[in-house]
């Protein structure tokens, strides 16, 4: 017996495909990284500011660096939204404000599994967001309030 899928199906699926492929690719050209200062710490933080690196963030990394991370970079304030897909491992995710001052953390988020993937967004307006590995934050006493400084 054959099964037969609906063509939107395929088209939804297609596009889906297409999408994965290309933030793959055009999120690995111009990798740029900056050092993150953030309380007594230091990350060596790679640049996600262009929509597909964005979109890819850590996807498909099998780790990070002891000190290493990713800062995001949004426009004005907001509460932007962070989510798990296709991640291996759990991280620390750090909101920061225009002041460069932590406004919230999500400690230990856990990659998407089949049945959950939330979106973690902040309780206060966040200009940039710094991931880092899981316990990163405890390790280092990183806490709301905490101040940053680096250079985009």
């Amino acid at each position: 017996m054959t099964m037969a899928f609906p063509l939107g199906v395929i088209v939804v699926l297609l596009i889906v495909v297409a999408v994965i492929i290309y933030v793959y690719f055009s999120s690995a050209k111009n990798v740029k990284f900056t050092g993150v200062k953030i309380g007594n710490a230091s990350v060596n933080a790679e640049i996600a500011d262009t929509t597909a690196k964005k979109i890819r963030g850590l996807m498909f990394r099998k780790s990070l660096g002891e000190n290493d991370g990713m800062l995001f970079t949004f426009g004005p304030e907001g509460y932007p939204g962070i989510w798990m897909m296709n991640m291996s491992f759990p991280i620390d995710i750090v909101w920061i404000n225009s002041s460069k001052q932590v406004v919230y953390i999500q400690n230990n988020a856990p990659p998407c599994t089949l049945t959950s993937c939330p979106t973690y967004k902040p309780s206060q307006p966040a200009m940039f967001v710094l991931e880092v590995n899981a316990g990163f934050c405890d390790k280092h006493n990183i806490t709301v309030g905490s101040k940053t400084n680096f250079n985009i």
